[in-house]
């Protein structure tokens, strides 16, 4: 559960010191948003997701089988946000979605005379960021610590430690780093009003 992990994480403060008040005036100012999104996984979880701890899902629209979605420790997903579950959605550790992102797991044929549904299953791997806006479509594998620009188009697979942009998504450049250790939540200002910056 969201608020036992970070309660369990917490940062301990002095409430007799400037810093130690401003972490609890935070906490207390955003109880209401955890408490909200502490729901909402609870319920996700009581519909089949996998949810790796310390994860922060924001106001996420599912459509079809939640039982299908599993997102790793340490991710972030934004604001409007739509996740399609028509075939499984694999979010490794340590991804940042950003607001506005759509996955999309069906299509239909394009030359199919009864224009049936065809659906293929979506993974992002460990410390990939999707940026703001981009959709996914139905049958991608985004590597791991690759970056998908923000409204992008991604119709085929990206590599690991690639960033892709526009629409279709092209290979802009690699990524320099290849270890990475920074965790997506901690933006959050939920996480962060417990855990720090």
């Amino acid at each position: 559960m969201l608020i036992n992990d970070l309660i369990r994480h917490r940062l301990k403060v002095n409430p007799l010191t400037l810093d130690g008040l401003k972490y609890l005036a935070k906490r207390v100012l955003l109880l209401g948003r955890l408490l909200k999104a502490n729901t909402r996984q609870r319920a996700l979880r009581r519909q089949g997701a996998t949810l790796g701890s310390l994860v922060m899902l924001n106001d996420v629209e599912f459509e079809g089988g939640v039982a299908r979605f599993s997102i790793g420790t340490g991710s972030f997903i934004g604001k409007r946000t739509f996740i399609q579950l028509h075939a499984p959605v694999r979010i490794g550790a340590h991804v940042a979605i950003n607001d506005g992102v759509r996955i999309l797991t069906g299509s239909h044929g394009l030359d199919d005379p009864a224009w049936r549904l065809k659906v293929a299953p979506v993974a992002i791997g460990d410390y990939a960021w999707i940026a703001t806006g981009a959709m996914i479509l139905p049958g991608v594998t985004i590597g791991e610590g690759a970056v998908v620009g923000a409204g992008s188009v991604v119709n085929r697979d990206v590599e690991p430690f690639t960033v892709v942009a526009g629409n279709p998504a092209r290979v802009v450049r690699l990524r320099a780093a290849r270890t990475f250790t920074y965790s997506p939540v901690r933006s959050s200002a939920i996480v962060e009003a417990w855990m720090g910056k």
